[in-house]
């Protein structure tokens, strides 16, 4: 396993967690940003991992957003760009991921760490967490798809109030309009997203890939295509032995054993 600076990577039954520790508020800059990268193609590859779990170091922060001294130090609107397009990508690759990806969101996230809840595919919060897109308080606006994700997540009209007014909002409001999967109390977050992880890593790993290449492939396309793509793709799973190994374990009324092939 590769070591990094800013990050902490570990795996435990066939769970990555990725755990972002860069006190006092895990903001990201520019290293945080590269071990997260590194991390997660880490987690990819690695043969045992079946789900990912990226989550923040200590009590206060998942992550507090992006490092306002690296924003500061921006020489010129092309480096501007670059640095927002390399964030861009790093959460593109997440969301595609074809790996399920937990956010365990254990205290503040804000701006770019919103921003990274939102490319994972699932969203545990700790009770104490808030959620915020603060980016127009320092005149400048979320460049790493909050102006693109969240209205897709939550509306236009409440997307639009948060990003506007840079407002923070509680993780039973995050629930209650769609930003949250779950809110469970305070210090039982990454327990609570371990748990979740283990339960899916049991299934197998070529239906995971073929649901979240369904999801993520069909919302592109118009309903029509996105059936017809779903059509193929659950054709293309009966020749999996994980199809036949679960079809006769509910027949014979016992726990499949996938084999993820």
């Amino acid at each position: 396993m590769g070591e990094y600076q800013n990050v902490r990577y570990s795996v435990d039954d066939r769970v990555a967690t990725i755990t972002i520790d860069h006190p006092p508020a895990n903001a990201f800059d520019t290293q945080t940003v590269m071990d997260l990268e590194a991390a997660f193609e880490e987690a990819t590859n690695d043969p045992r991992v079946k789900v990912i779990i990226i989550t923040g170091a200590g009590q206060f922060a998942f992550v507090a957003g992006a490092d306002v001294n690296e924003i500061n130090a921006l020489k010129s609107p092309e480096q501007a760009k670059e640095v927002v397009l390399r964030g861009q990508a790093l959460f593109n690759r997440i969301e595609a991921s074809r790996k399920p990806v937990i956010a365990a969101i254990n205290a503040v996230c804000l701006g770019g760490g919103n921003e990274l809840a939102m490319a994972c595919h699932i969203r545990i919060a700790s009770a104490n967490a808030r959620f915020g897109q603060p980016e127009i308080n320092l005149g400048i606006i979320p460049g790493w798809g909050g102006t693109q994700r969240l209205p897709r997540m939550i509306g236009k009209g409440k997307a639009l109030e948060l990003l506007l007014t840079g407002d923070m909002i509680n993780a039973q409001e995050a629930y209650r309009i769609g930003l949250v999967n779950q809110v469970v109390p305070a210090g039982e977050v990454l327990k609570a997203a371990q748990g979740l992880a283990k339960k899916i890593a049991s299934r197998s790993a070529i239906a995971i890939s073929a649901i979240l290449d369904c999801v993520d492939t069909g919302l592109k396309m118009s309903l029509s295509e996105g059936l017809l793509y779903e059509a193929d793709k659950f054709a293309s799973l009966l020749e999996t032995e994980d199809m036949h190994e679960g079809v006769r374990a509910f027949l014979e009324k016992r726990q499949p054993q996938f084999k993820d092939r």
